[in-house]
């Protein structure tokens, strides 16, 4: 079986396949992957990675494979965005923040807090890019408050390859 041998952070020159994957499948560390044309490989990253971070991958036999985000069920949200994206943010739920809307993963519980906001609400099929983790890199994946804050004293931080100034 291929392996992918690099993951790329550009677009190169050529692709020569792709991979569409959905937002969940799109956080990866090890994993069976199969191409549109149906190339299998195998993606063995030394960490869990965000591909929405990278380009594609180098395959073992140089094909150059672009990562696509696949279409999703989607709610479009509309109304006061700044208000309704807090609410949304304070729910820790990823969120896709346009300048005229705002995209979520359908949730029916979500949903109707937002109806209750005033928010109108409408379903959408489309790739879902929602807004990364506050420095830039990955995905918003937890956070703490502190060790009070759940009992335990342990942080729920997401990881990422870089030390926070």
């Amino acid at each position: 079986m291929l392996t992918a041998t690099k993951l790329l952070p550009r677009a190169p020159l050529q692709a020569h396949d792709l991979v569409v994957l959905d937002y969940d499948a799109r956080l990866i560390r090890r994993r069976r992957l199969a191409t549109v044309q149906g190339t299998a490989f195998l993606v063995d990253l030394p960490s869990l990675t965000n591909l929405d971070d990278h380009w594609g991958f180098e395959l073992s036999d140089g094909t150059r494979v672009q990562v696509v985000a696949a279409e999703e069920d989607l709610i479009q949200i509309t109304g006061d965005l700044p208000r309704l994206a807090w609410h949304i943010g304070n729910r820790h739920t990823p969120c896709q923040i346009e300048p005229d809307r705002l995209l979520i993963r359908r949730d029916p519980v979500i949903e109707a807090m937002l109806v209750r906001q005033g928010a109108t609400l409408r379903p959408v099929s489309e790739p879902f890019t929602p807004e990364g983790g506050a420095y830039g890199i990955g995905r918003t994946m937890g956070h703490s408050h502190g060790p009070a804050d759940h009992g335990h004293g342990h942080s729920h931080d997401h990881f990422h390859p870089h030390p926070h100034p």
